[in-house]
């Protein structure tokens, strides 16, 4: 009996100035496991004499779902699969060189770990991104609180605590993404950096205008409401449990009729989770983090939320059984406490080691 070879998960294939990397988990529409972070590792440190790293997913359906929430689930320690995570998309940050991340399709979680920090990021008229942690227990991370903070006015929380998805119009307006090339148009600039054309030049030659951002008008009832609910960025940090329950209520009283079904949706996601996102956004600002402070500060959290039974809950409902009928605990956000808040966000504790990472330049 002849057993058929395995796929790799990681595609490497040097084209003249090119190392071109791509995620080979097509039917999981990419899904990063432990075995392809520490691939990748290897890939973007031995560029060899390329000049430029081009960086895609495999399939038609997206670049990346993200990571692989069973994985994640029945991992012992996650904290091994989070430091390869984490000490990676900060990798592809920092290469010194650069990287052109193809984020055309899905692209979710940790695949805006990968793609949204990269030199060069790109979207085509397939992409849809999000960063939808909430729904399963968990909170946005891979660097995701950064791209959130920095959003125009209060979309990143908008888009954190709603699991919103994100257009490629919205992606560039966020600041999720840089360009936007039809996909039609990837394989003439796959050629033009192998051929050895600079990533600006080679882009700028097969971009077009940025479309349209939806998203932005969300802005014109949004960021009132958020701006009055949640308040100073210290405050939020300092009273999460406070800042989630002012936010959702004042949503609620709004004559807006979408801020109504806004908040209608928010009570879907864990508590837990919208709370200490909104913690998190606000400390990102407060403090000014940097990627790689930001990536210390999920390395010290997401560790905690893995354990915690809302996230087995989250992935019962969403993956498992797929009843999207989570029974999240507490059940609702009156019943937050901001001390056992504090536990999940607390610093590190002196047995703990962080992910050493320097500051990015």
């Amino acid at each position: 009996m002849t057993v058929a070879a395995t796929e790799p998960l990681i595609l490497v294939k040097r084209e003249g100035a090119l190392t071109h990397v791509t995620l080979n988990r097509p039917r999981a529409i990419n899904a990063l496991n432990i075995e392809m972070f520490q691939a990748l590792r290897e890939a973007f440190a031995e560029p060899g004499e390329s000049t430029v790293f081009l960086l895609d997913g495999a399939g038609e359906r997206g670049f990346c779902g993200g990571g692989d929430i069973k994985e994640i689930a029945q991992v012992a320690d996650t904290r091994v699969l989070f430091r390869l995570e984490y000490s990676l998309d900060h990798e592809v940050h920092t290469s010194a060189v650069p990287v052109v991340a193809i984020m055309d399709g899905i692209t979710m979680g940790g695949g805006i770990g990968l793609g949204g920090h990269a030199a060069y990021r790109v979207v085509t008229e397939r992409s849809r991104l999000a960063m939808p942690e909430v729904r399963i227990g968990l909170m946005p991370d891979v660097g995701g609180h950064l791209l959130l903070a920095r959003a125009p006015g209060r979309l990143g929380e908008y888009l954190a605590i709603t699991a919103g998805e994100l257009t490629p119009g919205d992606a560039i307006a966020l600041g999720f993404a840089d360009h936007y090339v039809p996909s039609e148009r990837l394989e003439t600039l796959r050629e033009a950096l192998a051929a050895g054309t600079d990533p600006e030049s080679a882009i700028a030659s097969v971009a077009e205008p940025a479309p349209e951002s939806p998203l932005l008008q969300v802005r014109e009832w949004f960021d009132e409401i958020a701006d009055a609910a949640l308040g100073d960025e210290r405050g939020v940090v300092a009273d999460p449990a406070g800042a989630a329950l002012r936010l959702v209520t004042a949503l609620e009283a709004s004559t807006h009729e979408e801020a109504r079904s806004i908040a209608k949706l928010i009570r879907e996601m864990s508590p837990v989770s919208v709370a200490a996102t909104l913690a998190q956004i606000a400390r990102t600002r407060a403090e000014s983090l940097d990627l790689a402070g930001v990536l210390e500060d999920d390395f010290r959290i997401l560790p905690r939320f893995a354990t915690l039974p809302n996230f087995a809950e989250g992935v019962r409902a969403q993956v498992i059984d797929k009843d999207r009928n989570p029974k999240w605990d507490p059940r609702t956000i009156e019943q937050l406490e901001n001390a056992d808040l504090a536990q999940i966000l607390a610093p590190l504790d002196a047995g703990e080691d962080g992910l050493g990472l320097s500051r990015d330049a």
